[in-house]
Parts: C-alpha cells; sequence; structure tokens
C-alpha cells in the first residue's frame, strides 16, 4: 500500500455540530458531493491536532488498517457568515483555510467490546499503532472505532502524538513506554504484539514515513520553536522513525500490562 496526496476539497454546507468534546466538530457537505466530518484548525487543540488526525490516520491506512478517507476542507473566509450560533461563528471564523475531513461512514454504529469481539490480529496492529503514537483515546470509555457494513474502522487520532503540546523536546518521549496502554479497549485480545512488532517494523521504511509527514501543509505547521515549517515537519519524521527503532520498549509496556490483566 502506497501514501498518496490527500484530495482538496470545497465545504459548500455547514450540516449540523458533533458535539462530542470540547473541539465541536461538523458534518459538512464539500463541492464532491459528499458528506465529511469536519475538524477544525480553529478548535480547541489547533492545528496540532489535525497534524496527529492526519499521519497517525494515513499511517493506519499504510498498514491496511480501515480509516475513513482524510481530505482537506477548505473553508472559505465568507463561510459562516449566516451561522446563528456565535460560538459556531467563531470557530468558522478562525478556521479559514485548510481544515481536514473525515470521510462520514453513514449508518455506522460505535464499536462496543461486549457485542463485537474483535481477533487477535486485528487488536494487536491497532493496539501497536497505538503504543507507537502514542494514541491515549482509545478506552473502553472512548472506543473512538466505528463498525460499518460488519467491518471495523478507526477515528479520531488527534489525541495522538500528544508529545507536540508538551514543550518538550521530542527525544525526551522516543524512548518513553506507554503505559496508558493499560488503558486499551483491545489489549485484552492483542496476543500476537511480538509477531505484529516484527511485521510492521520491517515494513515502514523512512521514506514511507517521510511521505506521510510530506502532506502536512505549511499552513498547519505553525509552532514558533521550529526555525521553519520544514524544520517542524521533519520534526515528526525524525520522532517516528526514532521510536519505530525502540519499539521494544513499548512492546514490553504492553505486554506486562497484558500480564497484569490476568
Amino acid at each position: 500500500m502506497t501514501t498518496d496526496q490527500l484530495r482538496t476539497v470545497a465545504v459548500t454546507r455547514y450540516v449540523t455540530p458533533l458535539r462530542e468534546g470540547g473541539s465541536l466538530p461538523a458534518l459538512a457537505e464539500a463541492d464532491d458531493g459528499f458528506l465529511y466530518v469536519l475538524k477544525f484548525r480553529g478548535a480547541g487543540q489547533g492545528e496540532k491536532a489535525l497534524i496527529a488526525e492526519l499521519i497517525v490516520g494515513e499511517l493506519a491506512r499504510l498498514l491496511g488498517l480501515r480509516v475513513p478517507e482524510l481530505v482537506f476542507a477548505e473553508l472559505d473566509e465568507a463561510f459562516g457568515r449566516t451561522e446563528p450560533d456565535e460560538e459556531i461563528q467563531d470557530l468558522l471564523k478562525a478556521s479559514t483555510g485548510l481544515n481536514l475531513g473525515l470521510h462520514y461512514l453513514s449508518g455506522a454504529m460505535t464499536f462496543d467490546p461486549v457485542v463485537t469481539t474483535i481477533d487477535a490480529r486485528l487488536a494487536s496492529e491497532i493496539v501497536w499503532l497505538d503504543c507507537l503514537t502514542m494514541n491515549v483515546d482509545r478506552t473502553a470509555r472512548n472506543t473512538n472505532m466505528l463498525m460499518w457494513h460488519k467491518e471495523l474502522w478507526l477515528i479520531d487520532h488527534g489525541a495522538a502524538l500528544y508529545f507536540h503540546h508538551t514543550g518538550q523536546p521530542w527525544q525526551d518521549f522516543v524512548e518513553r513506554p506507554f503505559a496508558q496502554v493499560k488503558d486499551h479497549v483491545l489489549l485484552p485480545h492483542a496476543s500476537e504484539l511480538e509477531a505484529v512488532d516484527a511485521e510492521f517494523r520491517a515494513r515502514l521504511t523512512p521514506d514511507q514515513l517521510q511521505a506521510i509527514v510530506a502532506n502536512v501543509p505549511d499552513e498547519w505547521l505553525t509552532d514558533r520553536a521550529f526555525e521553519s515549517e520544514a524544520a517542524q515537519r521533519a520534526m515528526y519524521s525524525q520522532f517516528l522513525e526514532a521510536r519505530l527503532a525502540a519499539s521494544s520498549i513499548f512492546i514490553q509496556e504492553a505486554l506486562h500490562a497484558r500480564q497484569a490483566l490476568s
């Protein structure tokens, strides 16, 4: 599977807010006639949440996991002027330009671990990805997975790569165990972590990681701690390459967490 440049669509209609958490995503229609779950650059975590959403979503796709198509969603400056809700109007004004859209999976149901059992291989692949990217948001309380046409789809990766919010050097996080894996909703089923680790480490090349990160648009790279957009972009690929090389650390943490469940 290869990494392709994301499509760009223009938002034509704001359908309804999806009042989940504090980021106020929305269901919106674009000029290609499709509906998208829109993630706004003007929301609470700003562009960094979109960066994490893009990078981790495309990593998942590259590894063969199901993720709704991600698109760049262009929001015109005039869009939302007629929106009566002041909070939403302010959000739309702050989000002029490129935002991120996830193809809307109409009729999808939230994954319920009590109802649906995921096989060991798929569970291990998802746990591995979340450990690599430090995704804290795949718990029983908030699985961020959907069942659509009897298949499991991954959504909402904006909380991953959380180190970029801390102000600390990214190097401090490369060899950090992912302790939050103990709360991962799929950990009880993830009995093939070591086999998945060996395969995925072999499959993810530096060129592939850099190609994914290259999709991040310059206008999202606004961290003034970096001398340029290119330097901030390079940080993400450097982190992922180094984290991948040190995967044995987070794998051991996950294995210990699995042992503690028994």
